[in-house]
């Protein structure tokens, strides 16, 4: 067992960290406020390799491994989850899963510019009546011989209207339940594919969430990813990876807002001393330090299972059920320590604390990760 990140990982680390800081943490409150997307951040972070991490460097990407990307999340997070979304999806949900089950032509076509952040994608999977129950797909890809005709509505989909490449998973054959489901690559600006309002959300309100609307969209067939049918276990195949970028978020996002109370916990006083000298208050950094070290150490076996071509479906499931509920804890606790500045905006932790309850849902909501988990340990 050996815990020590390489040289090149303390790098990625630091170069992640001071990006954050440097480029992310201003104007952080104002974006939150205004649901601005960070445009200029994404740009930059593109310029870092930070969009298309775990890709072959032939199509354009950093070659990274999966520890590395889950740093760089972690340090992200720790002070923009609205930042360090746009980055998971691109990363675990569009470049993954195009290099990994893509043809040659599509990795051509499409995973150069998405991995260079020439433009970002979005994975499409949620509907009105699919979150948890994603066999239950209403959009409908109809085979017309040499293409697709896609009608149907996608939910809550991250990127929504900055992406310009979607993969949109979608029901061919409703007769096969979810072996009639199949991926396809759409892009903005086919006719009948709309982008529908944006979403006024809770937290990571920075990042852009929309409903898509998909009416007799032509899709040529050769830009369905894989073979017909294979669609849901695309979908279940990507979103395994997902989930260790997702745990990495809320990872980064405990981690920040304990990083906050703590150096908070050292200049507020009461009492005649700094607020840290008063064991209600030293014991709840204690709690904090110790359950996001062991998030921690989840995750990193998560992305390292993953690295070793181990089955990470366990792994990546229980960081990030864990690592979610550090997230929701760990912030509601800052929010605490800070007592009435907690409620404020200018001090971060209220926008953590929003932003931490979102990783309790997307890519999985902790009950379906119970789910997994449960199956897989009862099948042993």
């Amino acid at each position: 067992m050996d815990f020590t990140l390489s040289e090149e990982q303390l790098m990625i680390q630091k170069a992640a960290r001071d990006f954050a800081q440097n480029e992310l943490l201003p104007g952080v409150i104002e974006r939150d406020d205004a649901q601005k997307f960070p445009a200029e951040q994404v740009k930059k972070m593109s310029e870092l390799g930070f969009m298309g991490m775990m890709v072959d460097p032939k199509y354009g990407g950093s070659g990274l491994d999966t520890i590395s990307y889950a740093l760089v999340m972690e340090e992200l997070s720790k002070v923009d989850a609205s930042a360090s979304v746009i980055v998971s999806v691109n990363n675990s949900l569009v470049c993954w899963g195009l290099e990994t089950f893509g043809s040659e032509a599509q990795k051509e076509k499409y995973l150069t510019r998405l991995s260079t952040g020439q433009c970002i994608g979005a994975f499409c999977l949620s509907e009105p009546e699919a979150g948890s129950d994603a066999t239950s797909q209403k959009t409908t890809a109809a085979d017309h011989g040499d293409h697709y005709i896609v009608n149907g509505t996608k939910n809550w989909i991250t990127n929504g209207n900055s992406a310009e490449i979607y993969l949109v998973i979608a029901q061919t054959d409703i007769s096969k339940g979810h072996k009639g489901i199949n991926a396809l690559i759409v892009e903005k600006g086919m006719p009948g594919f709309e982008i529908g309002p944006k979403e006024n959300k809770l937290g990571i309100r920075g990042s852009d969430t929309h409903s898509l609307i998909f009416n007799d969209v032509k899709v040529p067939k050769e830009n369905r990813i894989g073979e017909d049918g294979f669609g849901f276990k695309f979908a279940m195949k990507t979103l395994a990876g997902g989930r260790i970028g997702i745990a990495a978020q809320a990872l980064g996002i405990a981690a920040g807002a304990y990083e906050l109370a703590k150096k908070y916990s050292k200049e507020r006083k009461a009492f005649g001393t700094e607020i840290s000298n008063h064991q209600a208050i030293a014991f709840k950094l204690a709690d904090m330090h110790t359950q996001i070290e062991a998030a921690r150490h989840m995750v990193y076996k998560a992305a390292w299972d993953k690295d070793q071509g181990n089955n990470y479906d366990l792994s990546s499931a229980m960081a990030k059920l864990y690592a979610s509920q550090v997230a929701m804890d760990t912030t509601i606790e800052a929010v605490q320590i800070h007592g009435g500045n907690g409620f404020v905006k200018d001090y971060h932790v209220e926008r953590m604390m929003r932003d931490a309850k979102i990783t309790q849902i997307y890519e999985g909501t902790s009950e379906i990760q119970k789910i997994v988990i449960s199956r897989s340990i009862l099948r042993e």
